[in-house]
């Protein structure tokens, strides 16, 4: 198999040979890949791969030993996160990581502030969260930290959108959530996909990942080892026996 190794679209994202290391152990040996203006793609692979510290490097949670990432074509790698949200690059983290012991409002409010800082335009993007998630509209003066799994999923995503960003990383979307709150989730992203956002999707469920992206790349050892349109690596017989459970 030699699938298409480059987006359609031009880039918004390019990350060449990015390394990452923790102390003396590399996490991540030499991972290159791109994301298309308004470009849904997946990583996909097993615990231990390497995909989560590859994308704490892109967001700038990590700076990375060895590679480059280039943003809207700006070199920014090293940039840490709070720099990369001003110009357009947001991460829903991997276990949520919400405040809390702040309201499910002043979290949104946090995230706009990024962007935002008139009153007026922080009012609406804490509405725009509730529209896209009328849950949390109903626990507004609820803490974050007394919503259940799936809302504070929901929470964090819209925490991400209200800094109005180009492109949203989102790690590990399924994680600890019941099959019934994805459900709701993945097509909120192709909603937003669709509308214009471009998504870098982390994902365990490589079932519902190749489901709902454009294109894919498999994560193995630190180390990207195929890459290709979605539709394309859901056939592909070594995809479907490690990932998919398929034959």
């Amino acid at each position: 198999m030699n699938p298409a190794t480059v987006s359609p679209s031009p880039a918004l994202l390019k990350v060449t040979d990015l390394g990452v290391s923790y102390g003396r152990v590399r996490a991540v040996q030499s991972v290159s890949l791109e994301v298309g203006e308004g470009e849904f793609v997946a990583m996909i692979g097993s615990n231990g791969a390497g995909k989560s510290s590859t994308m704490k490097a892109i967001s700038g949670v990590l700076e990375p030993v060895a590679g480059r990432v280039e943003f809207n074509g700006t070199d920014v790698t090293g940039q840490p996160s709070h720099r990369l949200v001003r110009q357009g690059l947001a991460m829903v983290p991997e276990g949520r990581q919400v405040f809390a012991e702040q309201s499910v409002e002043d979290n949104l409010r946090l995230g706009a502030f990024v962007f935002s800082r008139t009153p007026k335009a922080i009012d609406e993007a804490v509405e725009r969260g509730f529209a896209l998630f009328p849950r949390l509209a109903e626990r507004r003066a609820q803490a974050a930290g007394s919503l259940s799994g799936g809302e504070q999923q929901m929470l964090a995503i819209a925490r991400g959108l209200a800094s109005r960003p180009r492109l949203l990383v989102i790690d590990e979307l399924s994680l600890g959530l019941a099959p019934r709150v994805l459900d709701m989730l993945f097509p909120v992203l192709q909603q937003l996909n669709r509308e214009g956002l471009a998504i870098l999707l982390v994902e365990q469920l490589a079932t519902q990942a190749l489901a709902v992206s454009h294109r894919a790349y498999v994560m193995e050892t630190g180390r990207v080892t195929l890459q290709g349109s979605a539709r394309a690596l859901a056939q592909d017989p070594a995809v479907r026996q490690a990932y998919l459970g398929r034959h």
